[in-house]
């Protein structure tokens, strides 16, 4: 990775290496569990009201309430409310693989709601005709709502891992490694404004990248674009 200001040292510049992996590493597991855990959870919300495919109105209230709970609470709170938590799962409360459990406790909710979102986007009327031509609810599921909503979907997902690069960069608040952590403490700490802003254009070339990638490929999936 080049200099961009012609202002930092070798070393420095392999830190901001390092911590650009770190941060990608986090990114990565936590936005592919998180999506492990979204997925399934964001297709039965979208499918268990009355009526419908998997219909449980009872659990769906139940789990949306938990949903919109863990949604609602400010990410730095949560990294630290589920502290014991972190150390059950991961031996410790500090380091980037520390780190990735707050961001999937995160990115889990966030991913399940807009699954949610994108699934009943899907023209109901290719449900209806699936249930006439005698497919199972989970049939539909596979052959009717995802490929259809896959386009939108991965939008969903691309949103979710732009928002985990921002979390992983306040994480490092905490001692949870990556670009934040290397930029408050050579950014803020130690006066080095030239890091600072290094660490804030890797993250914004980031964002751009997948963001590019993430629109690229729902253009691709969208039958519509064809």
């Amino acid at each position: 990775m080049s200099d961009p200001f012609g202002l930092l040292t070798p070393a420095m510049v392999d830190l901001l290496v390092e911590s650009t992996r770190q941060t990608l590493w986090m990114v990565l597991v936590s936005g592919l569990v998180a999506t492990l855990i979204g997925l399934p959870l964001g297709v039965f919300l979208a499918t268990s009201r009355t009526g419908e495919l998997f219909a449980a109105p009872w659990l769906n209230t139940a789990l949306g309430l938990v949903v919109n709970a863990a949604r609602s609470t400010p990410f730095i709170i949560l990294v630290v409310a589920i502290i014991p938590f972190t150390r059950l799962v991961a031996g410790t409360s500090i380091g980037t693989g520390a780190a990735i459990v707050p961001l999937t406790v995160a990115a889990a909710p966030f991913i399940a709601r807009l699954i949610e979102a994108a699934i009943r986007e899907v023209d109901q009327g290719l449900v209806e005709a699936a249930r006439a031509m005698g497919a199972s609810p989970l049939q539909i599921v596979a052959k009717v709502l995802l490929p259809e909503a896959l386009p939108a979907i991965t939008l969903a997902l691309t949103l979710a891992v732009v928002s985990l690069l921002g979390y992983s960069a306040m994480v490092g608040a905490v001692g949870g490694g990556g670009l934040g952590d290397l930029g408050i403490r050579y950014g803020y700490q130690r006066f080095m404004p030239e890091m600072m802003a290094a660490v804030v254009i890797v993250l914004i070339l980031l964002v751009q990248g997948v963001q590019t990638l993430g629109d690229g490929l729902a253009r691709r999936l969208d039958k519509r674009s064809r």
